[in-house]
């Protein structure tokens, strides 16, 4: 058997929102440092990279009220899902909207006041590449702001690696577990940033999220990193439930359940840039 080529993940929405509260937190304190924009006597222009399913993204409606704000996301079933949601949602006299673009390669075609980026840039290989056309679409006193998982190196993400490297597994998942991502160390992205002029805020969080019912770390990451494995074994059913019941094993003895719950650390890279007004 060969190694099968490599192919984009398909995305499960419902799956992904099952741990919505814990996932939104890091968004909520990365959006509680994102400094006033330049809007002032206009509504702002804000564009979410990865937008997701939109309940993130809805958040930014919430703070700034007036605001015309687009949620960019490849994936087809995310943003089916934020448009069912979420499209034409307004506060203040606002508006919503949901575009269809890849963040590899995107740049902004209007001036914005704020691009924001929520758990998506580890899926953009080179990203910091990105930095330069992105803070040069931004307004004088724009803000670049976005957050990605640091946790890489977790019991999750590794034992998923070695799964997939395996000789059970290796012809046809070899390499499908992201083992490598293109995440920095914060002082990269704040040497990055700064280099480009901007007034730059980075800072990491290891959150301790205590998660409920069985199996809960499985049900974590058949929303984010799995997918890519589930995606290449498709509908072959037998070799989801035979692949799924060896990681559960693994995660059992990595994560095991307290009195209160499994607790899952999981760190998190916050950076919040400002260009110069």
């Amino acid at each position: 058997m060969h190694p099968a080529q490599p192919v984009a993940p398909t995305w499960d929405p419902r799956q992904y929102l099952h741990h919505s509260g814990h996932r939104t937190r890091p968004f909520l304190d990365l959006l509680a440092r994102i400094p006033r924009l330049p809007a002032q006597d206009r509504p702002a222009r804000i564009a979410d990279l990865g937008c997701g399913p939109g309940n993130v993204t809805v958040l930014l409606a919430d703070r700034w009220t007036d605001a015309h704000i687009t949620g960019f996301d490849l994936s087809p079933e995310m943003l089916e899902r934020a448009e069912k949601d979420w499209a034409g949602t307004t506060r203040g006299g606002g508006r919503l909207d949901f575009r269809q673009a890849d963040a590899a390669h995107w740049t902004p075609d209007e001036p914005y006041d704020l691009i924001v980026s929520n758990a998506a840039l580890q899926w953009v290989p080179d990203h910091p590449r990105s930095f330069a056309a992105w803070i040069d679409g931004l307004r004088p006193g724009g803000t670049l702001a976005f957050q990605v998982p640091g946790n890489f190196t977790a019991p999750s993400h590794v034992l998923l690696g070695e799964l997939c490297e395996t000789p059970e597994w290796r012809s046809r998942l070899g390499g499908r577990a992201r083992r490598r991502v293109p995440v920095l160390d914060p002082d990269e992205y704040l040497a990055r940033l700064a280099d480009l002029g901007c007034e730059t805020d980075v800072w990491e969080t290891t959150y301790r999220h205590v998660l409920q019912g069985e199996d809960p770390v499985l049900d974590w990451v058949k929303g984010t990193a799995l997918r890519p494995v589930l995606t290449t074994l498709g509908d072959d059913r037998k070799a989801v439930d035979h692949f799924l019941a060896q990681y559960r094993a693994l995660l059992r003895e990595a994560y095991p359940p307290g009195p209160h719950g499994t607790v899952f650390p999981f760190r998190r890279i916050f950076a919040v840039a400002r260009k110069k007004p």
